[in-house]
C-alpha cells in the first residue's frame, strides 16, 4: 500500500494566497493533484492543508491541516507521514505547483516503486533529485524528524534512490505570472 501525502499547507504569499486553491483549467491545483493521486491508484491520499477549506468534496482524501505551515515543508511533511496508518509500505510525496503532474507520472513512479520496495523513488529534473517521490516506510523516522523549511531532497541524494526523468518538474509555481505562463 503506497499513501500519497500532498504537501499543500503554505501561504503562497508571493503568489497572494495559498497555491493549493489557485484554479487551473477549472480545477484547483489542490483537487487537480489529488485526483491524478487517485487515479493512479495510491490510497490513502492525505492532503496536508493550512486554515482554509480544500475544496476536495467528492474525493476520497482526508485533510490534515498543519499548525505550523509557518515554519516550512519540514512540519507539512511531518503531519501527512504521522497520519498514515502502520500498513502504508511507502509515501508518494508531492506538491501542488508542478504542474505538469498527472496520473501518468505517478503510476510509472509507482512502478519503479514496486521494482525497487526497499529503495526511494524520485524523479530527475534540472541536473537533481526531487518531488513527486515515493519512499520506503525505513525512510518515515527521518521525514518525522525533518525541521525548518526543508523537505525530502537531502535524504533522496544520501540514498541509492532510482530515478525517473521528469525535465518537465522543473517548471512550478513560484510567481504570480508563472500560472499565466502555463495556461497559455
Amino acid at each position: 500500500m503506497i499513501a500519497a501525502v500532498i504537501l499543500a499547507a503554505g501561504a503562497g504569499r508571493r503568489m497572494g494566497g495559498p497555491k493549493a486553491l489557485l484554479r487551473l483549467a477549472g480545477e484547483t491545483l489542490l483537487h487537480r493533484t489529488a485526483r491524478a493521486a487517485l487515479d493512479a491508484g495510491c490510497r490513502p491520499v492525505v492532503a496536508v492543508i493550512g486554515a482554509w477549506d480544500a475544496g476536495l468534496d467528492g474525493l476520497e482524501v482526508r485533510t490534515v491541516f498543519n499548525p505550523e505551515a509557518q515554519e516550512g515543508m519540514g512540519s507539512s511533511i511531518r503531519q501527512g507521514i504521522a497520519a498514515l496508518a502502520p500498513e502504508v509500505e511507502a509515501a508518494l510525496l508531492l506538491t501542488v505547483d508542478q504542474p505538469a503532474v498527472d496520473a501518468a507520472l505517478l503510476e510509472a513512479l509507482l512502478a519503479l516503486a514496486a521494482a525497487h520496495p526497499a529503495r526511494a523513488v524520485a524523479c530527475a529534473y534540472a541536473g537533481t533529485l526531487g518531488i513527486p517521490a515515493v519512499l520506503p516506510r525505513r525512510c518515515f523516522p527521518e521525514l518525522l524528524a525533518l525541521r525548518g523549511d526543508r523537505g525530502a531532497k537531502a535524504l533522496l541524494l544520501r540514498q541509492q534512490t532510482v530515478s525517473l526523468p521528469f525535465p518537465a518538474g522543473a517548471d512550478d509555481l513560484d510567481a504570480p505570472g508563472d500560472l499565466d505562463s502555463i495556461r497559455r
